[in-house]
């Protein structure tokens, strides 16, 4: 009974591959084509968030034209950063 309860509630993705600390005078002169150094690096697993809350890692996957996520660990409740 419980899973019909759930089926209609929507939850936001997010995958985040790395952050990145700059002062707001740079972010305002970028334009297209700019680039942003992240904090991680190539081989890092990127983190998967539910409604902002970390609750996998994955890497990074291209299938044609497509990008997705394939999630290699899962973020236990008790390791969630608050």
């Amino acid at each position: 009974m419980q899973d019909k309860a759930i089926k209609g509630v929507d939850v936001e993705i997010s995958v985040v591959l790395g952050k990145a600390i700059m002062p707001i005078h740079q972010l305002l002169k970028m334009g297209r084509g700019a680039v942003i150094e992240l904090d991680t690096n190539v081989d890092d697993d990127a983190t998967v968030l539910a409604n902002n809350k970390p609750i996998a890692y994955g890497e990074i996957i291209v299938v044609d034209d497509n990008i997705g996520i394939s999630i290699t660990d899962k973020i236990s409740p008790n390791q969630q950063d608050v």
